[in-house]
């Protein structure tokens, strides 16, 4: 472990072993990474290549050490290196590493998440964008049915369906958000406003009876974190699932981010459980692999019953239930005790609070918004609630960036984007949260100074 001296200092090295890394993968790979935020293009600068992560601290290549408040984008609910994650890590390899066939640590695994969750029946994959890709056919097979609703701004992989702008009204179909996703693919999209009832009620009074599913994140953080409002007294979830109901349709909670990181059982417990209602579907990643790739998608015992081998609709996968990806994942859950979300929780609270009066201090206008522990700093112009994309989008990305390199000089790693949450974990100790504390100070005048003025943006 790094001395508590050498952590409370700025990194003393340059980053040219980063640099060279950095034009090395950009001679070999699209923008020199292997997922797009990575590149820091949001915020400029070369990217930071890690040798090494412990407990809450990252390490660079160059010999720096920074905090993480990536977490690997969220499965580090325990921090790195965790030993009772590595020791399971370690005994499967010792077993060997892939298999192809049944293994008794995958049931094991669905076991442990059908016992905190209201899915009855879970089926295992290998990423996020699988498991909402793999949700949606299920749906559409189930219910006979081919529109699926979703919302602006929220993410569920890069699904070619899913991958959809909003058209030209509240109830017009998408069209393409990228290019090489073709209209076909988006053409029986709807794309809706988030946190907006009148849209969703349009939507299916327009298009009810083809609407197969309505996928949302249970509580957005790809847009930054923008919790679901409140409808007659009900959570947006809550309402959306009763919509769903009425209508036939099925309601897809993706819970990729916030499954087993909010809570022991992810947003839906923190409303569903105690409003009485249930997804029908529900979607899982990073925290159940433990940092390995693993994700899930179940539900209602019926509608799961007509996937494959049991009913019509197939989905298929080589390295499904992968040994050493459910050992990590299992042991990850099992260690993830009602201890570990109330030191999460506090830690986090620490940080927003700090945030708030430090950006407070030097004039930055700001909006701290959160679901659990995850939460996300929007510099907007006037400091108001953030509740769907557009009013994420009016953040400032040019103070979030002068922001974040402040933060990165000073050994604190942030993401690198401003539309994304910051997430801490069970290592952050003391020494960590000092030094994000020692930080703020600094960056905060470094972002008010390049703070747009309204309308820049």
């Amino acid at each position: 472990m790094t001395p508590e001296s050498d952590l409370r200092r700025a990194p003393a090295r340059p980053v040219a072993r980063s640099e060279r890394l950095f034009a090395r993968g950009r001679a070999v790979t699209p923008g020199g990474v292997n997922s797009p935020v990575r590149a820091f293009n949001a915020v400029g600068g070369t990217p930071r290549f890690v040798a090494s992560a412990e407990g809450p601290w990252l390490t660079d290549v160059d010999g720096n050490t920074y905090v993480d408040l990536i977490c690997s984008w969220g499965p580090m609910l325990l921090g790195h290196q965790h030993p009772e994650v590595m020791a399971a890590i370690n005994a499967a390899v010792a077993r060997g590493t892939s298999y192809g066939t049944p293994t008794e640590g995958e049931v094991a695994l669905v076991e442990e998440i059908v016992a905190r969750t209201p899915v009855e029946r879970l089926r295992l994959v290998s990423s996020g964008t699988e498991a909402t890709m793999s949700a949606i056919r299920l749906a559409r097979g189930f219910t006979g049915r081919d529109l699926v609703v979703k919302f602006a701004g929220c993410y569920h992989g890069h699904v070619d369906s899913l991958l959809a702008s909003a058209g030209s009204g509240l109830t017009t179909f998408a069209i393409p958000g990228t290019p090489g996703v073709p209209e076909s693919s988006t053409a029986l999209t709807l794309v809706l406003p988030y946190n907006d009832p009148a849209a969703v009620r349009a939507a299916f009074a327009e298009h009810g009876d083809r609407i197969a599913c309505l996928i949302t994140e249970a509580a957005p953080g790809n847009m930054g974190v923008v919790p679901p409002t409140t409808v007659d007294g009900a959570g947006f979830n809550a309402f959306l699932a009763e919509t769903c109901r009425a209508h036939g349709a099925l309601f897809i909670s993706d819970e990729v981010m916030t499954g087993f990181r909010v809570s022991r059982s992810g947003q839906w417990g923190t409303d569903g459980a105690h409003e009485g209602w249930a997804p029908d579907l529900m979607t899982f990643g990073k925290v159940m692999g433990g940092g390995l790739p693993a994700a899930a998608f179940g539900g209602r015992a019926d509608v799961m019953s007509a996937l494959a081998p049991d009913g019509p609709v197939y989905q298929a996968g080589t390295l499904s239930g992968n040994p050493v990806a459910t050992a990590a994942g299992l042991a990850t859950l099992q260690a993830a005790t009602d201890d570990v979300y109330a030191h999460l929780d506090a830690v986090a609270d620490t940080l927003r609070a700090a945030v708030a009066d430090t950006f407070s201090a030097a004039g930055l206008p700001h909006v701290i918004q959160s679901t659990g522990s995850m939460f996300s700093v929007f510099l907007t112009p006037d400091a108001a609630p953030v509740t769907d994309f557009a009013g994420a989008q009016r953040t400032d990305v040019a103070a979030y960036g002068a922001l974040f390199h402040s933060m990165l000089d000073q050994g604190v790693h942030l993401p690198p984007s401003a539309y994304e949450a910051w997430f801490v974990s069970a290592a952050h100790d003391d020494r960590a949260v000092q030094v994000v504390l020692d930080a703020l100070p600094a960056a905060a005048e470094a972002a008010a100074r390049a703070a747009t003025t309204p309308g820049e943006n």
